[in-house]
Parts: structure tokens; sequence; C-alpha cells
């Protein structure tokens, strides 16, 4: 799998001209780029290297190895181009990371990209699904499609390394160009509010943005849920989209629809009031087989689409609609949605790793792998999961480390009022105390009286004896890994796969696993 998408065929730009058009001070030799890297590790021959001042480090000091891989010219700041070598090429900026967006626009030309349309979505929850599922629609008519999210990177139906919700701003220029080259007629990137505050998205022109919910989540970063809308909320400026679709289903929805400033639409659960008496477009559950859902979605002159999904749960129900109505705000007619995949035909070909992801197979009990690390995305997942199990429900919980710690005891609270029985594990303890985490999640755990409750710090041991609990008519969710490969621990990536554990944990117990999805 390649690590970044990069266009095949770059038009070099003079580091001069590039100085001019961003009013940076320029230095040292006129030279070519062809393209920019934050990280020496994916410098590739003919870039400027963004050498930024970090927290610990500045980015200047990893400038040898960049030259060595090939990097032409430095982008820093005064302080960095101070400890350079006189002649090397360089543009010196004060806020060099506040204008990335701007240069690799420069450099990748991506200010045009024809009639590729661009759809972003943002939210606490269903930002990966609901872009996944964009894509599906857009694939469903015939698309040429990019996909940008946590759990996937794709151009063309190439595949790309993902490591970050939102690429950094040199990167998501690199894909768009690479989408413009292979014709992509539509592009859907999951955006968090930590991309919007450090500038990833600048000088990307959305056409539709969508808003799927706000809950308690990342205060490490914002503080209270005010800070963290508002850091959402500067999707839904003129500046970076032409129009939206918010989700009214909660307060913070509609909280955001009354402050947006572009053209939008505002999207419920039918019966439900929003900005007006009844929102502009309503989703409602119409049937469910096994784990495919059928739903609808009407909205103003009486359009209304029939559809079926691979998806469970009233929240991924959401989801869906609100990528139909994004298409649709997108010039899409509901006719041709309808005629691709509503009634008469497969559906909506939607598969989104690890989101509420069955491994298990036909027989046995049901086990499930979830990326739901916060208190509503527990709550919806295990609501959805308790409708369709006749016997018990046992969760498998840890989180991340270094992040949002007041949630903790809130998420073990959901996770023992919801399921039967809640094991607490660890999952991405980054450089935080494992025990800590856990403690956070047990503290809610304890909190409800008569909760039934085990903590296996090894999210293997965890997992197996989950799965020694439960037979027929039971379910299990591992909640927290999603589709990851790896558990972050202490600076380092090790390699896992909580999907491949879960199926490890089942044929052990003498079940037949469902397939890896391919």
């Amino acid at each position: 799998m390649a690590e970044i998408p990069r266009p095949q065929r770059p038009t070099p730009l003079s580091t001069r001209q590039l100085a001019s058009t961003v009013k940076a001070l320029h230095s040292g030799p006129d030279v070519l780029v062809t393209g920019v890297a934050l990280h020496t590790g994916l410098v590739q021959p003919g870039d400027l290297f963004a050498a930024l001042p970090g927290a610990n480090r500045h980015g200047i000091e990893f400038w040898p190895e960049a030259a060595a891989a090939g990097a032409t010219a430095v982008l820093t700041d005064t302080a960095g181009a101070s400890l350079l070598p006189e002649m090397t090429p360089t543009l010196v900026l004060e806020d060099p990371r506040g204008h990335l967006g701007a240069i690799a626009a420069e450099i990748y030309g991506t200010d045009d990209v024809g009639s590729m349309a661009i759809a972003a979505v943002t939210g606490t929850n269903g930002k990966t699904s609901t872009a996944f599922l964009l894509d599906a629609l857009m694939r469903g008519l015939g698309w040429t499609t990019a996909l940008s999210t946590t759990a996937e990177r794709v151009v063309a139906g190439v595949p790309y390394t993902s490591t970050l919700t939102t690429p950094e701003a040199p990167d998501i220029h690199a894909m768009l160009a690479l989408a413009k080259e292979q014709g992509v007629s539509g592009l859907a990137i999951e955006v968090s509010a930590q991309a919007l505050e450090k500038n990833r998205l600048d000088r990307v022109m959305v056409d539709v943005a969508g808003f799927t919910n706000l809950s308690h989540d990342h205060f490490e970063d914002f503080g209270n849920m005010d800070r963290y809308l508002a850091a959402k909320a500067a999707l839904f400026t003129p500046e970076r989209s032409h129009k939206a679709v918010i989700c009214v289903d909660t307060s913070w929805g509609l909280a955001l629809a009354r402050q947006t400033t572009i053209p939008f639409w505002t999207l419920g659960r039918a019966g439900s009031e929003g900005v007006e008496e009844v929102p502009h477009w309503r989703y409602a559950i119409t049937g469910i087989s096994g784990d495919t859902t059928m739903f609808s979605v009407s909205g103003p002159e009486a359009w209304a689409i029939e559809f079926s999904a691979p998806i469970m749960g009233e929240h991924m129900v959401s989801n869906a609609a609100l990528a139909a109505v994004m298409l649709i705000l997108q010039g899409v007619p509901p006719a041709d949605m309808a005629t691709a995949m509503g009634p008469g035909t497969a559906g909506i070909p939607v598969f989104v790793p690890g989101r509420v992801e069955r491994v298990s197979g036909p027989t046995g009990p049901q086990v499930f792998v979830d990326a739901g690390r916060s208190e509503d995305a527990y709550r919806a997942t295990l609501e959805t999961l308790r409708s369709r199990t006749t016997g018990k429900l046992v969760m498998v919980c840890g989180t991340s480390g270094n992040r949002d710690a007041t949630k903790r005891p809130l998420m073990g609270a959901t996770a023992a009022r919801l399921a039967d029985v809640v094991i607490v594990t660890d999952d991405d303890p980054r450089r935080e105390d494992p025990a800590v985490i856990r403690a956070g999640l047990l503290e809610g755990v304890r909190s409800v009286e008569g909760s039934v409750w085990f903590e296996i710090p090894d999210p293997s041991e965890a997992i197996r004896h989950a799965v020694s609990l439960v037979g027929e008519g039971d379910s299990v969710l591992w909640s927290g890994p999603g589709s990851q490969n790896y558990r972050d621990i202490s600076g380092r990536k090790v390699p896992y796969s909580a999907r491949d554990e879960a199926r490890a944990a089942l044929r052990e117990a003498g079940y037949a696993p469902e397939q890896p999805h391919d």
C-alpha cells in the first residue's frame, strides 16, 4: 500500500515564484519544486520540505535527512532559517503551518479541480461511516471516486495509508491533484475539529458540507462543548463550503444551524422537530432483515427514496440519509439514486471497516468490532445490538491515552447500564499509564448498581474471556479499536488487529468466524 497519494505528472514551480505568491521571504538559489512534505519519510525528489517549529524540537533539525531524500528547498520560520547553511533555497514565513494549504495549492495546482464534486463531513460520531456511504452512493451512480477517512484513503480504486482523520494540508492537496489526474468525479473527506484548527483544509473549497452530531469528546483540546462546536462550525463558512446539510437530531445540530452563514438544509428523523416545524429532509427505518436495514429519505417537493444497505442502527441510517441528501444538494437527481440503489436493486454497496463490523459467522454468538470511543457512540451501538440480541450482551471496551479523561467515567457508566457484562481492557494507552485509563472507565462502571464487570488489561485475553461467556443468541461488542491495525504503546505502533483477534477467539471456542472483507 502506497504511503501518500501524489500526482504522477506534477508541474514544476520555481521557489521565487512561489515565494512571491504567498508573500514569503526567499533566500538562496531559485530552484524548482514539484511537491511538499512535512515528514522526512515522505519526502520525494523535488519536494519543498516544511520544517515547522514543534513542542520539543524544530523541524529544521531534520533538513539534512530531507535533503538527502531529494528535497530541493525548505519552508520554515525565522528561527529555523537561522540554523540553515548559507545558499540553502529557503522560503521564510512567521507562520509556515498557517500557509501550508496555500503553498500546497500553488504547487499542486488544486485551486481548479474541474468538475470534481467535493463533499466533507464532520461531527463527533459517524464521520467515517458517512464518508464511506457518500463514496458508496457515488460509486453506485457509476462515478470514479476518492475517499479520505480515518480508516482508509483511496483514489480511483487504489488504496493508500491512512494515519490521521484528516491528512495534513500538503497531503490533501496532493490527493486532490492525483484525483484530478485520475478523472475522479467525487471526493468524500472526513474532517476533524483538530484539522480545521490546524489549517489542514485550507484552500480546499467544499461543495457540500455535512454535520452528523456533537457529543462529549476532545475536551483535552477544546475544554467544553461550546468551543468544540465552534471548531466544527469553521467548516460551515463561505470561505470553506458552498452549502451544507445539518442533522438536527441533537441540540448541537440546531445550534449549528442557527449560526451557519451559508445556505443549508436540515435533516432529522421522521416526526422530529428542527429549525422549522419539521426538518427539510427526514429519514425513517422501514424494515430490518438480518444485518440489512431498509429506510426512506423524504424531502421537499414530495421527494421520497427507499434504500437498503448492510448497516445496523438508527445512527447508521442517519449517516446514510445525510450522505444521500448531500449528494442531492450536489445536483444528483433523487430519481437517479432510486434507479441505481433503490427498490429492486442490491442497495447501497457499502462496507465500513471497523464500524459495527461483524466478525462472527452464521452460528454461535454475534461478535462485532467497533471504533466507538465516546459515551454517545457506546449508547447508539449498544442500543442497536440490544434490539438484535435475544440473550446476553457483553461489552469489551478500552479507550485512548493522552486524550479527554473527563469522558471515561461517562463511557463506563453507559456501558454498565446497557450491557449485561462489561470487560474493561487496554486500547491505545500512548504515553499514559494504562491502569489510570482503565480506572477512569471503571469509575463509571462501578457507579451503576448491580453492574457485572471484569478488568483484563490484555485485550487478547479480554476478547477470549468475552467469547467464553456467550453462546447462541448472545452478542459481544468490542468497542474502541475498530479497523486499526496497531496499538499505540509508549510512542510505538505495535502491530495488532482487534478483528483478527476476535476471529481467533471465536475459532478457539469452536465457532466459525466471518471471513475478512476484501
